[in-house]
């Protein structure tokens, strides 16, 4: 098994649920975060005053899923997530050593 975090842009969430819902992954967890890569925030304006964003918003997306299905979930995320600007996210792909359900206490695969 394997867990799969993608952080992506706020409003791409909608697009990146849907696509891993018509996978078949209706189990995931969402986090709103804060965090800067490559862009480093960004400058604006207001009212005439320069000022700068360096932490941005961004959402996190959680899902494990069965070795098999990894690089499909991730193309679907990256498909769903990309818009070719920087910010767009990145994604992690680690091990899961077990799950355990805890209301029926069930492990492993059985347990997504």
């Amino acid at each position: 098994m394997r867990k799969i975090e993608a952080i992506v842009r706020p409003e791409k969430l909608g697009a990146v649920k849907d696509a891993l819902v018509a996978l078949g992954h209706a189990g995931l967890t969402v986090t709103e975060v804060k965090g800067h890569g490559i862009q480093k925030g960004v400058t604006q304006q207001w009212r005439g005053q320069e000022y700068s964003i360096d932490l941005l918003p961004k959402i996190m997306v959680m899902a494990v899923v069965n070795d098999h299905e990894v690089a499909d979930v991730v193309d679907a995320i990256c498909d769903a997530a990309r818009t070719g600007m920087i910010g767009d996210g990145k994604i992690f792909v680690s091990g899961v050593e077990d799950i355990i359900r805890i209301r029926t206490g069930e492990r492993g695969t059985d347990a997504l």
